[in-house]
């Protein structure tokens, strides 16, 4: 019986990574009246007076603000995700990559760690092509009001889902699975087969897990953010760097390649390797 091909997860952070802005920024903002200077100064502001998580401050502050100018439910969230701008490219990045892949050997499954907001990510048109998105999420009261915040993703607390993905506990409500002990030969989708795609000093913590677990970084950049994700290579937190394009045929879409090449070469010779060490 022919071996199933291994599975190469490709993780993204969204803000600044999959957009240009911050999502808050195309619609939410807009319909209340603030600039995203104004909003994330007075977001930032709140955090440090109360001594409060960064994400927290923001969802509190979206859920302030909106109070009789715009509504807070999950559908209006989702609604407000369709007008999100991508970055080149995207429409058919995950057509390309998955044959790719296929080509290569492997297979590709893609999942979003953002610390944006999960109902406006559902939005968007490329929501179908991730397996899971992890981010921040309200609670909802029986009419999809939006009243507390139920998920927090913040720039450490990102790297847990590093660890569901590495041993397949998906379901946000199985933390006692998720801490249990799986020897590494028995985990789905180990660190050196995931490939990390962020634009800046948020997405660190991940990238450099994945990256001292023998997959690969990648730092992404837009306009002027390029210096940010240089320093990244001089510090040894990722492997490469690319202007956002996602695009056929631009560097983003080169590099990606050949990490699918490099992993999937790596797989085989470990495969022959143990066929070799059990005489089969």
């Amino acid at each position: 019986m022919p071996k199933k091909n291994p599975t190469v997860a490709v993780l993204y952070d969204f803000d600044k990574t999959l957009s240009p802005s911050n999502m808050q920024e195309y619609g939410f903002l807009p319909a209340v009246g603030m600039t995203p200077q104004t909003f994330w100064a007075e977001s930032e502001r709140l955090a440090q007076e109360s001594q409060m998580d960064r994400i927290l401050a923001y969802m509190y502050l979206m859920l302030q603000k909106a109070e009789g100018k715009t509504q807070i439910t999950r559908q209006a969230f989702v609604d407000k995700g369709r007008t999100v701008t991508l970055f080149p490219g995207l429409e058919d990045w995950f057509d390309r990559v998955n044959a790719y892949a296929r080509q290569a050997g492997v297979n590709a499954e893609h999942f979003i760690i953002s610390s944006g907001l999960a109902e406006i990510i559902q939005g968007t048109p490329i929501v179908r092509q991730f397996k899971k998105v992890f981010a921040s999420s309200f609670y909802y009261d029986l009419n999809g009001v939006a009243r507390w915040p139920a998920w927090a993703v913040n720039f450490t607390s990102k790297t847990q889902f590093l660890f569901r993905i590495n041993k397949g506990v998906l379901d946000l409500n199985r933390d006692d699975e998720l801490n249990l002990y799986v020897p590494e030969g028995e985990r789905p989708i180990p660190f050196s087969r995931m490939i990390y795609i962020g634009d800046g000093f948020s997405d660190v913590p991940c990238m450099k897990l994945v990256k001292s677990g023998g997959g690969c970084s990648i730092g992404v950049y837009a306009g002027r953010t390029k210096e940010t994700v240089v320093q990244l290579v001089a510090q040894n937190r990722v492997d490469f760097v690319a202007r956002a394009d996602y695009s056929a045929g631009k560097e983003l879409e080169t590099i990606l390649f050949r990490v699918l090449d490099l992993v999937a070469a790596r797989y085989r010779m470990d495969a022959l390797v143990a066929d070799r060490e059990t005489g089969s």
